[in-house]
């Protein structure tokens, strides 16, 4: 049988991926400069080609380079699932879990999450990961998240996904702006002052779908990298926006005298979902984390 690639050749090769950098690589998995280099050149020899292309300015990857890290990524993945499973066997509903959630949902729910899961796993060291839906994305496909929290429809990839509930968008408008106040459906609004997330946020194309508009009207615009900001936009007058059902249902609007929130025909929805790997041996956490959440949508009157 002919040797193979060892995890930890493959794992210098991810790192250098990232950093573009030996120096940096070699710190980041903790050997000398050296040492990852020579791991990455054995790692060609066993694979008969070039993945990496050096230069006295550049690092980069070849196109196998890219193929043979995307490929890395899952099997590294695979063997810390791997590790995991045994403690797992033995010791169930214990240790760490790492949940990634996006921040559309995030400040909702997280209140209510904890302390279910205080209640119901005790044994669980819950660590939360705030960010946008790509990128949590990425980091539970390479191993550093076991769980993620977001909206569909989004790119799942091949992941294992259960549907939690569905919610639909709401109209957020001043009470000054009598246009948006007496709109009863998308079609009568002037999507001209429709304010959107930053791009990277899956709220902006989930709005962008069900409203055809050519974003290069809003160019002038103020962009919010936040829920809050956006609100206070409105607040400001500055147009309108939509916002998910679980944002309008909490006291997050409660403090804005001159904002109105309200349903609105052929507003878009979208639907809350949990996210793991195929391989999670963290199958019992993630069956007990879904009925936590059934059970927080419920409560907020949401369901599928």
């Amino acid at each position: 049988m002919a040797a193979l690639p060892s995890l930890r050749q493959l794992s210098y090769l991810v790192t250098l991926s990232e950093t573009l950098h030996f120096t940096e690589a070699a710190r980041r998995s903790f050997v000398t400069q050296s040492t990852l280099s020579g791991g990455i050149m054995e790692l060609e020899r066993l694979l008969g080609g070039v993945l990496v292309e050096r230069d006295r300015q550049n690092v980069r990857l070849t196109p196998l380079g890219e193929q043979v890290v995307a490929r890395a990524r899952v099997l590294l993945a695979d063997a810390q699932d791997l590790m995991r499973l045994s403690r797992e066997m033995s010791e169930p509903l214990t240790g760490d879990l790492h949940l990634g959630i996006i921040p559309t949902i995030a400040p909702f729910i997280l209140s209510a999450l904890l302390e279910e899961v205080h209640q119901q796993l005790p044994k669980i060291q819950l660590h939360l990961h705030e960010a946008q839906s790509e990128k949590i994305m990425e980091k539970l496909e390479h191993g550093q998240l076991d769980m993620i929290l977001l909206a569909l429809p989004f790119n799942t990839r091949n992941l294992k996904v259960a549907e939690i509930a569905r919610e639909d968008l709401y109209l957020v408008c001043n009470t000054a702006d009598q246009n948006a106040m007496h709109a009863t459906n998308l079609d009568e609004l002037d999507l001209s002052h429709l304010m959107l997330l930053e791009e990277g946020h899956c709220l902006r194309d989930h709005t962008l779908s069900a409203c055809p508009i050519d974003e290069r009207k809003n160019d002038h615009q103020l962009k919010a990298s936040s829920l809050p900001t956006l609100v206070e936009m409105v607040n400001s007058n500055l147009g309108f926006t939509l916002l998910p059902q679980i944002a309008v249902q909490t006291q997050f609007l409660k403090s804005q005298e001159h904002i109105c929130a309200k349903t609105i025909a052929n507003a878009p929805s979208r639907t809350l979902a949990l996210i793991t790997r195929k391989s999670t041996p963290l199958q019992n956490e993630f069956d007990v984390l879904l009925e936590i959440l059934h059970k927080i949508m419920h409560q907020m009157d949401l369901s599928i």
